[in-house]
């Protein structure tokens, strides 16, 4: 909702400077969006004419308006305030207060001068804004025709009981008297009937707030006798000429009712359900028990900007509460011929508490899928929430009790809307795509077009020219003679002029070349996905790309090369490049393999297309969020671009995207089987009311099921009691404290890292389970993070798990599950296998390493003891510290075990550092340690696996540490680490990556034993 506050003037303001005039300005401030007026200078009757817009979001906030005189060298001083409730402009007639004076009032009231003048300003709720998504943002208008007869009709008013209204000097203390008591006895009335009518007051006698009376239809001017005896038709088309364009309202945060396509048209539908000769509402009513409803007619209100009516019944009697009276303001927010949106707000000021709030439900109505039979469809949506007007503990079950209402009434809504208008069946979708699909075809690009668009430019046609005229030249020239250092075979320019001209001509060369050179690129480069079709049982995802629309032109030609990459769970779909377009034609099919999970995002980035060479130009990205997105909106949708160029040039991708399951009904249970063998505990498979219970409560697909769910603790300030649900694609939360929701989820792929920390005081002597999302990712969920790092990471505390080992291990797996692809699921196991079959031989060395050539990477004497050198191999603060310095993140090693006399063995895990890999790799890696033959050292053996760098699954990576004494010197030691790379698979680029790991170890190497020898400097 949107809440408009029209600054328009102040008179009688105090003289704040030693000139005797003011410079006041008005700071408007409404939870954290703030804004203020223009300065006027030297004036004590200051004319501002300002309007300003503010997003109200919580209707227990207070309004809160100040008057201040700026001062060029000091603070600014306070001259005076007051405060509006929204509820009470939201409670009123209209949801206007009207535009009236009132007084402001001194911070402090115990001040001898409490006269701080009087503000005229003009408060109301625009109903054409309500509920959109929109940043507030101040208009300015001016207010130049104020005339007195206008002012004289505005009421003024203060916004406390106990401060004294603002009276003329002619008023006597009877009128006073006979006012309040008439302001008293309509306040009370108005507890009880909020529709019941007041006499409208048009005298500058202070009235408050709450006693400000409703303004009959007398006396506006636009409630013409015509437009209330018009029809309804004649009344729609009425606001359909009137519509800007205004964006569709979001729905509102209670729950979604209703959620269902339906083959009628948009008119027709809105006619069946607001239609006055409908009998469509008194069936609902009959079927609902509700007894005795009035109707209303439909009346234009705020000057002709919304269409309104009062409908009024009796509802039927439950178990809990007898049969009461509620009343429903219907009021159209937005009608443009295709697209319907109805406000209804229900009041039941007879039940208990009914007073403190009022229930919404709104009504959407948009355009549907296209059906193969040709016949339109409507997609219908109800969404409702609960405002309330005063604060009350009782909210909660409030809520809970216009929940169940809510979704009672609605199925018998339902029930009989199917049966007077048939649904759009699933299957009539499934038929559809492929008519969609099969309607598109790719446009084909003929090598001659392709050359007339890279070659028939100025450039081209200017050499040509220039070519023929030298050829010319040449044949009608004689032979010239040979002068200055040139020779036969040689001849030089023999003036600048000629110089200028074989510059010109080189030059001219060089661009003609670059061209062909460009259009033999793009020739070969022709190709894309379109046609390549699926394989595999499961999670088919469709792309069909029609076309783009306003795409940055990056060439000096004014015009780009596009082409677009689909990104899904790891695989990346091309289409062609379409070449000098900015609003290109595609009609490509691209089709991913099956999928054994239902994808959760699909990245799509647009590039620009310069060379196999050269790095392409972001055109502008976007995503597809499938969670968040009903798949049959899917089915034909423009995508908004963003970055800097698409935001610039308003860019946006057409898209038809479709998902379907061909796996049957068993996805669910062949899901789960798998997580057990992952988890290591049987899971249970969730009833269909808890499922769908789950998803309403998070707004998830109906395809997304609950895995588990877990009672802990969210750490932020103060640790907050909820519990954290886990499903295939998201990770949420949800807690209930004292009726103060806080609910968020995100992505299993937003994840960037999971730690375990140990338990610790602040925790409960609990260990905490800390999730780290990936930069920029996650952010809707950022409420229920604990802190931010500087790069944009949302960090989320969790802690005081009930089982916090089989909590742990279902996040891990889940984890694991949704943020590796399938080649590296595969990889993982492989490696897990052959990791346990490796054994030490009789002779104590580590593995065979006949096949394997050792070379020697690093060579050092260190003047520190053996015993500190191994402190590097002790899993101590030594070794961590080395490790990070060296670029190892998230390090961890388990302790020796020993494997046999003398010989020890450990696992070993860490990441790679962004600056030592730009992949961020993992490392798993085995080491065994035994005393050298002589006794006079140690050997350290390793062999590394590298995870998720290219050509990882190609090699094992084996290491020696040799660490001994030096006879020759009583204080030195010698270490020496030799390295060499079991090749698994043969490929072509062995050298290269030998070369690579080899100076990259080098480097890490030296950083590990320099930060030894300063540690044992340090000491």
């Amino acid at each position: 909702m949107k809440l408009i506050v029209g600054v328009m003037e102040a008179r009688n303001i105090p003289a704040m400077d030693i000139n005797g005039f003011s410079d006041p300005y008005v700071k408007l401030q409404l939870g954290k969006q703030r804004y203020k007026t223009k300065v006027m200078k030297k004036t004590l009757n200051p004319i501002w004419g300002e309007e300003f817009s503010f997003k109200v979001e919580d209707l227990n906030e207070d309004l809160l308006i100040s008057v201040l005189d700026e001062d060029k060298y000091f603070n600014d001083d306070f001259v005076g305030h007051l405060k509006v409730p929204v509820s009470q402009v939201f409670g009123a007639r209209n949801k206007s207060l009207g535009t009236a004076w009132y007084a402001l009032h001194p911070k402090n009231k115990r001040l001898k001068n409490k006269d701080r003048g009087e503000i005229l300003f003009n408060i109301y709720f625009s109903l054409n804004n309500l509920n959109c998504d929109g940043d507030p943002a101040p208009t300015l208008r001016k207010h130049e025709d104020m005339a007195s007869n206008d002012l004289s009709r505005s009421f003024s008013g203060s916004l406390n009981l106990s401060s004294p209204p603002i009276q003329d000097d002619n008023m006597s203390s009877k009128e006073e008297k006979s006012s309040a008591q008439k302001s008293l006895a309509g306040r009370i009335t108005q507890m009880f009937n909020r529709n019941v009518d007041t006499a409208s007051t048009t005298s500058t006698r202070g009235t408050d707030l709450t006693e400000i009376p409703e303004i009959s239809s007398a006396d506006i001017v636009d409630n013409k006798s015509d437009d209330q005896s018009s029809s309804f038709e004649e009344a729609i088309e009425a606001l359909c000429s009137r519509d800007q364009g205004s964006e569709v309202p979001s729905n509102l945060p209670g729950g979604v009712l209703l959620d269902q396509l339906y083959v009628i048209a948009q008119k027709e539908l809105n006619s069946l359900l607001f239609s006055p000769d409908s009998s469509f509402p008194r069936s609902v009513a009959e079927l609902q028990g509700s007894t005795d409803p009035q109707f209303g007619p439909w009346k234009f209100e705020n000057g002709g900007e919304s269409l309104q009516r009062i409908y009024s019944y009796i509802r039927a009697p439950t178990k809990l509460i007898k049969a009461v009276k509620a009343t429903e303001e219907h009021t159209y927010i937005k009608a443009d011929g295709k697209t319907f949106s109805v406000l209804a707000v229900v009041s039941t000021p007879d039940v208990m508490y009914g007073s403190t709030f009022k229930t919404e439900v709104l009504y959407c109505i948009t355009p549907g899928t296209e059906l193969p039979s040709g016949e339109q469809s409507s997609h219908l949506v109800i969404s409702w929430r609960t405002n309330f007007l005063q604060s009350t503990m009782m909210k909660s079950m409030i809520e809970n009790g216009t929940r169940q209402g809510l979704r009672e009434s609605f199925e018998h809504f339902t029930t009989l809307l199917e049966q007077t208008v048939k649904p759009v069946d699933p299957k009539d979708l499934g038929l559809n795509k492929e008519q969609l699909l099969g309607s598109l075809q790719a446009e084909p690009q003929s090598d001659w077009k392709l050359a007339f668009q890279y070659l028939a430019n100025f450039t081209m046609a200017s050499t040509v020219l220039m070519s023929l005229y030298v050829i010319v030249h040449i044949c009608l020239a004689g032979p010239s003679t040979i002068q200055g250092l040139e020779f036969v075979g040689l001849d030089l320019p023999d003036s600048i002029g000629e110089l200028i001209v074989c510059a010109v001509l080189v030059l001219q060369g060089e661009r003609v070349l670059r061209l062909i050179s460009r259009y033999v690129h793009a020739r070969a480069q022709k190709g894309s996905d379109h046609g390549v079709k699926a394989q595999g049982d499961g999670w088919l995802l469709t792309v069909a790309l029609i076309e783009g629309s306003t795409l940055a032109a990056v060439d000096s030609s004014g015009f780009c090369d596009p082409y677009v990459v689909f990104t899904c769970n790891g695989k990346t779909r091309t289409s062609s490049i379409k070449y000098q377009k900015s609003a290109p034609q595609w009609n490509e099919i691209l089709e991913f393999d099956a999928m054994k999970e239902p994808p959760s995002v699909l990245d799509v980035e647009v590039f620009d297309f310069d060379g196999p060479f050269d790095e392409p130009t972001s055109l502008g990205r976007s995503e597809v969020n499938f969670v968040r997105s009903n798949i049959s909106d899917l089915a034909d949708v423009w995508v908004p671009l963003q970055g800097k160029l698409a935001q610039a040039c308003q860019s946006k991708l057409h898209l038809r995207v479709f998902v379907e399951n061909t796996r049957g009904g068993n996805v669910v249970t062949e899901y789960l089987k798998k997580m057990e063998k992952e988890v290591g505990k049987k899971i249970n498979v969730r009833s269909p009311q808890t499922n769908s219970t789950f998803q309403k409560l998070f707004g998830l697909p109906p395809e997304e099921f609950l895995i588990n769910d877990f009672t802990c603790h969210l750490k932020r300030r103060m640790p907050l009691q909820g519990r954290l649900f886990l499903s295939p694609r998201v990770i949420g939360f949800h807690a209930n404290l004292f009726g103060h929701r806080t609910k968020f989820f995100f992505l299993w792929e937003d994840i960037e890292d999971i730690q375990v920390f140990p338990p610790t005081l602040s925790s409960m002597g609990s260990p905490v389970i800390v999730v780290t999302l990936r930069p920029g990712r996650g952010l809707d969920a950022r409420h229920g993070a604990k802190n931010q790092d500087e790069e944009g990471r949302l960090k989320f505390h969790y802690q005081s798990f009930v089982s916090f080992n089989i909590a742990h291990r279902t996040i891990m797996a889940l984890w694991k599950a949704r943020a590796l692809s399938p080649e590296q699921k595969v990889q993982i196991v492989e490696e897990e296998s052959e990791s346990k079959g490796l054994q030490p031989d009789e002779s104590g060395s580590f593995l065979v390493l006949e096949d394997v050539t050792m070379s020697e990477v690093y060579s050092r004497a260190l003047p520190i003891p053996i015993g500190f050198v191994m402190d590097l191999f002790s899993g101590g603060e030594l070794e961590y510290k080395a490790m990070k310095r060296a670029g190892g993140l998230n390090y961890s090693c388990t302790p020796w075990e020993s494997e046999k006399a003398d010989v020890y063995e450990r696992q070993v895990y860490y990441r790679f550092d962004k600056r030592v890999s730009g992949y961020r790799g993992e490392v798993t890696s085995t080491q065994q340690k035994s005393l050298l033959p002589d006794k006079n050292g140690w050997l350290i053996e390793e062999v590394m696996t590298l995870h998720g760098v290219p050509l990882g699954d190609h090699f094992n990576l084996h290491l020696r540490y040799q660490i001994e004494d030096l006879h020759s010197r009583a204080k030195g030691r010698q270490v020496r680490v030799f390295f060499g790379i079991a090749w698994l698979k043969s490929t072509k680029h062995e050298k290269r990556i030998a070369n690579n790991i080899f100076s990259n170890l080098e480097g890490r190497l030296k950083v590990i034993f320099g930060v030894v020898e300063k540690e044992y400097t340090a000491r």
